[in-house]
């Protein structure tokens, strides 16, 4: 018993760890956010009410028949509505002193008299009050887990003309609470499917486990349900690459974890180290941070002092002294990202090799140098995709630039110094020989490989949030380990655009079969 309780002390530190792995990738919505979510959602209920279909209403009252059929919503008057987060997981949703405006036809048999035509109704005070549960479901992915819903409608009233007016008047008690009846027993049905079908597919927009090109791709997939507190809603996302050859391949998480503590944006994103770490180890498991340059690819400049650096040797292979260059640049262990407060830096560890390489022949290498750099990042929004630019110039901190080669965007992130050094892989007295190569070497470096890493990092990696919804304003802060991206958000497309877009097209079978017959006029029908 003893030793049993003492392997439970000793597993207990790795459980908790296991049950609470820190997210690489980390959103907030505030209430900020969430007021703006209200207003497209408010529209889209509206719409979802409009098209409520309620039952034809028909029976006898002594000598009287009735039908009432094709009862349609023309008007919605929501004017009071709210949605709140309620903690832990849920969003609550409420309208009240709603009004819904009606038109419907009439048919009525009264001992040999047959009236038909249409009666417009309002029902107000209409209160709907719906909770919505939020979780993440079996693929990682937010969702609507569950819906709870009350609605009521205080009062109805309905207006009556043509020759049997008074007869419909008399009748109006019993045709209006019926109506009202049906008209409530339909709310509820009508948000549950808005909720858990379209807003779910809505949800199903947001990129959970994808392909970011043709090296690798990227997990978002959410590692436990939101956190939700009065005034915020916590997302926690894996936020890991993995490389395409190795897809079930995973990184251990040791990076710190974000904190977010600002409210003042509609929405937080932030990043740990381990969500950059994770990009650079899936493009270095991929194969894919080499560059190679030979014969007219290589800049003249650099050509011309790799020439004059390695005349010695060149001159000695008598033939081959026309021969072209071959440089070839080999990451040699995966980068990684350093986050502070004052920026952001990737340390790179890398093989540059020198040949000439003579037609016809194998090539003959000058020099197989060792590289060391600590490249400035540039991080920054561009719509819904995270980019980050490397480069190896010195920057100032600014928002127009101290003394940096170039202006300074305010809502970039920039790193204050970059870090360049060479030496060879074969002797100290050949790493002395380069020492003069360091400084022009990485000029054209910067002029020449930096531009091709960045052009292949151009595309970013896309946030995951729901399609129609981007962000705007963006302001990058670094902290600690991790770095904040602050921003509103507007919707580019409004939620049923979204929603008709995956919209499941309905079959024929099941079209024809929700079609509703019009109402006979034969009063012998009645």
């Amino acid at each position: 018993m003893a030793a049993g309780s003492c392997l439970l002390l000793l597993l207990l530190p790795s459980l908790v760890t296991a049950s609470h792995s820190p997210p690489g990738c980390k959103i907030r919505i505030t209430s900020k956010g969430l007021d703006l979510v209200k207003q497209e959602g408010l529209r889209f209920v509206e719409q979802e009410l409009q098209n409520i279909t309620v039952s034809d209403l028909h029976g006898s009252e002594g000598q009287f028949q009735y039908n009432i059929s094709q009862v349609k919503v023309t008007d919605l008057q929501l004017a009071f509505s709210d949605l709140n987060f309620q903690p832990q997981q849920h969003l609550v949703f409420n309208i009240n002193n709603a009004s819904i405006s009606l038109r419907f036809r009439r048919q009525l048999l009264y001992w040999f008299f047959y009236d038909i035509g249409s009666i417009n109704a309002s029902a107000d005070g209409v209160y709907i009050y719906t909770v919505l549960q939020l979780a993440k479901d079996e693929a990682g992915r937010l969702k609507i887990s569950n819906m709870t819903c009350d609605a009521s409608i205080a009062r109805m009233h309905a207006g009556f003309s043509g020759t049997l007016r008074k007869v419909y008047e008399f009748l109006s008690t019993f045709i209006v609470t019926g109506m009202r009846y049906l008209l409530s027993q339909q709310i509820c049905p009508s948000l549950e499917h808005a909720s858990l079908v379209l807003l779910n597919s809505l949800l199903d927009t947001v990129p959970v486990r994808n392909y970011v090109d043709e090296h690798v791709g990227i997990d978002y997939s959410l590692l436990r349900d939101p956190s939700i507190s009065p005034d915020t809603l916590d997302l926690d996302f894996k936020g890991m690459f993995f490389p395409r050859v190795r897809e079930d391949q995973e990184l251990e998480n040791h990076a710190v974890e974000p904190v977010i503590k600002e409210t003042e944006r509609m929405v937080y994103v932030a990043f740990s180290e381990y969500f950059f770490d994770s990009a650079m180890h899936s493009y270095f498991q991929a194969g894919v941070l080499t560059i190679e340059l030979q014969g007219e690819k290589v800049p003249k400049d650099l050509e011309v002092l790799l020439r004059a650096t390695f005349f010695g040797t060149i001159f000695m292979l008598s033939p081959s002294v026309d021969a072209p260059l071959r440089l070839v640049l080999q990451v040699s262990a995966p980068p990684r990202c350093t986050i502070k407060p004052s920026g952001t830096s990737v340390s790179v560890s890398a093989f540059l090799n020198i040949s000439l390489v003579p037609p016809d022949r194998p090539p003959v290498q000058l020099s197989s140098m060792a590289m060391e750099t600590k490249l400035s990042a540039k991080v920054f929004l561009q719509g819904k995709a995270l980019r980050v630019q490397l480069d190896l110039r010195r920057y100032g901190w600014g928002a127009t630039g101290a003394w940096g080669e170039s202006p300074l965007h305010p809502t970039h992130n920039y790193f204050f110094l970059s870090r360049f050094r060479i030496y060879s892989k074969q002797s100290a007295l050949e790493s002395l020989a380069l020492f003069s190569l360091q400084a022009p070497l990485k000029t054209l470096l910067q002029l020449t490989i930096m531009p091709i890493i960045n052009e292949r990092t151009k595309k970013g990696v896309q946030i995951p949030l729901p399609e129609g919804m981007d962000f705007t304003r963006e302001v990058v802060t670094n902290h600690a380990g991790f770095l904040t991206v602050g921003a509103d958000l507007h919707f580019s497309k409004g939620l049923r655009e979204v929603i008709e877009k995956y919209r499941p097209v309905p079959t024929t079978a099941a079209y024809s079969s929700s079609q509703t017959a019009d109402p006979s006029l034969d009063p012998s029908s009645l």
